[in-house]
């Protein structure tokens, strides 16, 4: 199976959701550190590295301790082109250690079913052409350049993408939703990985008005064979990026 991937953990309800099952059915292992349970964060990841999401500020040192450390480990991997993939916090945070820039949002939260949009930039790129593979809806296989539907839930914004950054996904309130970084290396500001029950849990926990995040929970919730069908392409092609297939 080769090395392992080493994910980053922020918080137990913003595990690695449907990416568990999709990255073992593709051949990959995972090692998952914790540092909210007191999990040293390594110094290096060989194989590859998911950096998930979470409620902290990507700034928020004093909070969240082990950030700079998952900086530190960002840049590094992004340095030594190791594959990495980095979600919502983990965009935001790899965005920061490879010198781009994390503000407050300033058009308001993010939160619910998304639409992305795909910029040219992405027909040729190994994560974000992949998707879709909505083969097995009633409705029609989106064309290469349809926006695609995510889970999102975030404050923050990536506001300066790092020098280099090569921008592969928009949308409609903020323009800044994937990049790619170097050869290897990817964040996504939406969250591919999360299945309903992981987007209903952030809602019911959240800020919002109950009648407001039922809402939201349904429209996910009624979209989840779709989100399966959409990103797990993009998880597959994120495990071959470790296999070499």
């Amino acid at each position: 199976m080769g090395e392992r991937l080493l994910v980053i953990e922020h918080e137990a309800e913003a595990g690695l959701g449907y990416f568990a099952g999709w990255l073992e059915a593709a051949g990959v292992g995972v090692e998952v550190v914790r540092p909210y349970k007191g999990e040293a964060v390594p110094a290096t990841a060989g194989g590859g590295l998911l950096v998930l999401g979470g409620a902290a500020a990507a700034w928020d040192d004093e909070g969240y301790p082990w950030l700079p450390a998952t900086r530190d480990l960002l840049a590094r991997a992004v340095d030594g082109g190791v594959p990495v993939l980095g979600i919502c916090l983990g965009a935001q945070l790899m965005t920061m250690a490879c010198g781009g820039t994390v503000e407050r949002g300033d058009a308001g939260p993010e939160i619910g079913l998304c639409e992305v949009e795909r910029l040219p930039e992405a027909a040729d790129d190994p994560l974000l052409s992949a998707p879709p593979g909505v083969t097995a809806l009633p409705e029609p296989v989106p064309s290469r350049t349809a926006p695609l539907r995510a889970v999102q839930y975030h404050h923050d914004a990536m506001t300066t993408l790092p020098p280099g950054a090569v921008r592969l996904a928009t949308g409609a309130r903020y323009a800044n939703q994937a990049y790619r970084l170097g050869d290897r290396a990817w964040a996504v500001q939406f969250h591919p990985e999360a299945t309903p029950a992981i987007f209903t849990s952030w809602a019911e926990s959240g800020d919002l008005p109950p009648e407001a995040a039922a809402e939201l929970n349904a429209q996910v919730t009624a979209a989840g064979r779709e989100l399966e069908q959409t990103w797990r392409p993009l998880a597959e092609a994120f495990a071959a990026q470790m296999t070499g297939l």
